[in-house]
Formats: C-alpha cells, sequence, structure tokens
C-alpha cells in the first residue's frame, strides 16, 4: 500500500470520528439529525487541525455485535459516513464495531471510502463480545467480488481482547494478516481504547515486518498524544489517534480543534512531508 497516494502523506495523521449511539443502540437519545451534526462538527474540527484523513466508527453503539450487525446499522452507518464524506475534503475509512468486515466493506464502496478497519482479520481473540473470529478468506472474496477498491487496515493483538493461543505475538501470527490474510496495512493498539501501546511491543512488530520481508504499513491505533507521536513515527508508519484529539478526557466528548493542531504540529517536527 502505497501511504503517499492514499493519504498524501508519507506517515499519515487519523482522525477518529466517534460515533454518537446510532438509532436501536441501547444509549440511542432519540436525535437522529443530532448524531450526524456532532460527526460533522468532528469531521471539520480534524480537517481544521490539520489531519491527513478521518476514521468513522459505531463507538457509542455498546455493547456491540460481535461479527453481524443489524442491517438498521449498516443503514445509519452509511447515512453517517456519506455525511462526514461530503462534509470534508480528505480520505476517509470506515470501522463498523465490532468486528463486521462485511458490514465495512458495504459502507465503504457506498460512500466511496479509502480503507477500512477490522479488528480480528485472522485467528481467533476473546472479547466482551465472546470469542471472535477472522474472516479474512471472506473479507477479501467479498472486496474483489464487489470490486471495491479499498484498503483493509487489519489489528494485530487488538485492544480489548486477549489471545486464545497461549502465545500472543509470535512472528507468524503476525506474518499470517499480511501473507495468509493479505491485509494491506496493520495496527498495532495498547490494551484498550486511549491506552499506549508497549514500545518494545511497536518495536517488535516493526522486527517482525522486516524478518518476513513484508511490504505492508504498520500503524498504531491507540494511545497517541502529542507528547509521545513523534517516538512513535519513529518506528511506525501512521498514527490513529481519538482520544487526545477530543476536547475532554473521554472518547465521546467533541474533537478539540487546538489539540489537534498540536499533535500535528508535534507529528510534523519528526515525519517527512
Amino acid at each position: 500500500m502505497d501511504l503517499e497516494t492514499t493519504f498524501g502523506q508519507s506517515q499519515p495523521i487519523v482522525g477518529m470520528v466517534h460515533l454518537d449511539p446510532l438509532p436501536g443502540a441501547p444509549k440511542f437519545e432519540g436525535d437522529r439529525e443530532g448524531v450526524i451534526e456532532h460527526a460533522r462538527a468532528d469531521a471539520r474540527a480534524l480537517e481544521a487541525g490539520g489531519v491527513d484523513a478521518l476514521m468513522i466508527e459505531n463507538f457509542g453503539d455498546v455493547p456491540f455485535y460481535p461479527d453481524d450487525v443489524p442491517k438498521h446499522v449498516v443503514a445509519s452507518m452509511t447515512h453517517a459516513a456519506g455525511a462526514v464524506a461530503d462534509e470534508v475534503d480528505l480520505p476517509v475509512g470506515v470501522n463498523v464495531l465490532r468486528n463486521d468486515a462485511t458490514a465495512d466493506l458495504a459502507v465503504a464502496q457506498a460512500i466511496g471510502a479509502e480503507f477500512m478497519r477490522v479488528n480480528v482479520h485472522t485467528g481467533a481473540r476473546v472479547a466482551d463480545q465472546g470469542i471472535i473470529e477472522g474472516k479474512a478468506y471472506e473479507t477479501m472474496r467479498e472486496r474483489d467480488r464487489l470490486g471495491a477498491d479499498v484498503a483493509v487496515f487489519a489489528d494485530h493483538d487488538v485492544k480489548h481482547s486477549a489471545p486464545i493461543a497461549s502465545e500472543d505475538f509470535t512472528a507468524e501470527s503476525f506474518a499470517d494478516n499480511v501473507e495468509r490474510g493479505l491485509a494491506d496495512a496493520t495496527v498495532v493498539s495498547g490494551m484498550g481504547t486511549g491506552h499506549a501501546v508497549d514500545r518494545e511491543t511497536l518495536q517488535q512488530a516493526s522486527d517482525r515486518r522486516e524478518e518476513f520481508d513484508l511490504d505492508v504499513p504498520l500503524f498504531v491505533g491507540s494511545g497517541v498524544t502529542a507528547e509521545t507521536v513523534g517516538d512513535i513515527l519513529s518506528i511506525a508508519d501512521g498514527v490513529i489517534v481519538g482520544t487526545a484529539l477530543k476536547g475532554g478526557d473521554e472518547s465521546g466528548d467533541p474533537v478539540s480543534e487546538e489539540r489537534t493542531r498540536a499533535l500535528v504540529a508535534a507529528a510534523d517536527e519528526v515525519r517527512e512531508n
């Protein structure tokens, strides 16, 4: 995957648009247009703050379906993601939580998104939704069948989950996402939303990529801050940032343009423009 071609930047910063609870979710408050306007406002703040791309996620839809969301969720995600894509002039990605890659593809193709995130692409994990199994075999065939030009960002050792196997981070399991799962990029995260990635773990992922001669970008998907982004980009090819760009301390708070600018400025001190 050529990051410069997709994002206009060799080490892109992807800002998260965390959607409020959608219709049908337990915490939905009945204001459909309010959900859309909040998403648009966050997208505008992220763009003004200088991020290189956006990722839209149904963050408010707890508790999450494990791997097959209802049709109304796909419809609401398409509506919201389309509104965000129309609001900004940036590449857009989608992530339908917890792990509905087929819905990712459907939404992404409908709105013309450039990329999508799959939390469990290969292997299997234990999460609060139960056992989640990767379905790369379905996802990549469905992408071909649809003719969708959508890059797949696949997590390795994804947050809010634990491995079923006794060894959670092996060279082989890391390589499987790319060599056997055909992912276009890989994502390494901390233990939960907003939690930093252990530097040794990140370096290990980079080493595994080199060991297997994998031509795939490496992203960090949680815990990135203005204070740490420079160090992270000395190893990783890009970052996906949510919590650190909010006006408060919670992931559901509105995006702060000021905090976004500060993180982008810190990244610009070390990355190639």
